[in-house]
């Protein structure tokens, strides 16, 4: 049996909802830190800020956890990375930390900031690494939130982490550099990886978890076209790798079958009617399993 850390905070509600929609629905209280879930697989479940759970993976106190590349990497954390679990709690997950200084400041680039220049981040050690190689000594001090708010008053210099960067600008801030891209990712305990039974089990629930992640946004289109009609039928529909054709019983017709990205449906359905499809059908799909 395998222990599973998750992200506490803006990563908690989207977490608990995929795993809900991978058929291992955690429960929990609102003050509970250690929740349950009722799977053979799966010993102890623990929710924890996604800061800490690369390096309690590594150490082996948890053989998967959930947390963000920019976490694995400012904790200098030595796990596997065995899935990308692109969502966050607003978005696909694709996150970046960037630099920004105030809007009026003629700084276009990182390489402009001057030397011993006030910096505040939750990311201490990439942004030491970061200006190390740029040969500009700057003064680091750790933010414990609201980073964006205290330049320029008490800082000159934001690291921080954006999906849109829209926060920054209300703050009156622009972004000169991105210094890492990132997004969610699913770790795993060098050892418990090499272990032939633990790793059967978390290649089980990484499965689970990546299927309702390549099912979001699809839906499955099932429609009865004429013979005479199915080419052009199929000459329009998209699909993951062809449609599925198969012949009615006892009718000059035939059942297609194909999944297709729900933003496409409203001009999909009207083009596939006027070319002839009939009895067309859209269903939601919870699951795609490659």
């Amino acid at each position: 049996m395998i222990n599973i850390a998750i992200p506490k905070g803006s990563l908690e509600e989207q977490t608990l909802l995929l795993f809900k929609q991978a058929d291992l629905q955690i429960t929990k209280t609102s003050r509970e830190y250690n929740p349950k879930i009722e799977d053979p697989r799966i010993d102890k479940v623990k929710i924890l800020r996604p800061q800490e759970i690369p390096k309690y993976v590594e150490e082996g106190y948890f053989d998967i956890g959930i947390s963000g590349r920019d976490w694995v990497i400012e904790s200098d954390s030595d796990v596997v990375e065995i899935a990308d679990l692109p969502y966050s709690k607003t978005g696909s997950g694709n996150v970046k930390i960037v630099i920004a200084v105030p809007q009026d400041s003629d700084i276009q680039t990182s390489s402009d900031i001057k030397p011993n220049s006030r910096v505040t981040t939750e990311y201490p050690n990439i942004t030491r690494k970061h200006f190390e190689k740029l040969g500009i000594p700057v003064d680091i001090h750790y933010s414990y939130g609201a980073t964006e708010a205290k330049v320029p008053d008490l800082m000159d210099v934001v690291v921080d982490l954006t999906e849109t960067g829209s926060t920054l600008r209300k703050n009156g801030l622009k972004i000169v550099d991105v210094m890492l891209e990132s997004s969610t990712k699913l770790v795993a305990n060098k050892e418990s990886w090499e272990n032939p039974e633990k790793r059967k089990e978390i290649e089980e629930i990484r499965t689970l978890l990546l299927s309702v992640i390549e099912a979001r946004g699809k839906v499955l289109i099932d429609m009865n076209v004429p013979m005479a009609k199915l080419e052009d039928v199929i000459s329009v529909l998209p699909s993951l790798k062809r449609p599925t054709v198969s012949k009615l019983y006892g009718a000059d017709y035939y059942a297609v079958e194909t999944v297709v990205n729900k933003s496409d449906v409203n001009i999909l359905i009207p083009k596939l009617k006027a070319l002839g499809a009939e009895d067309i059908l859209e269903l939601d799909i919870s699951k795609i399993v490659h």
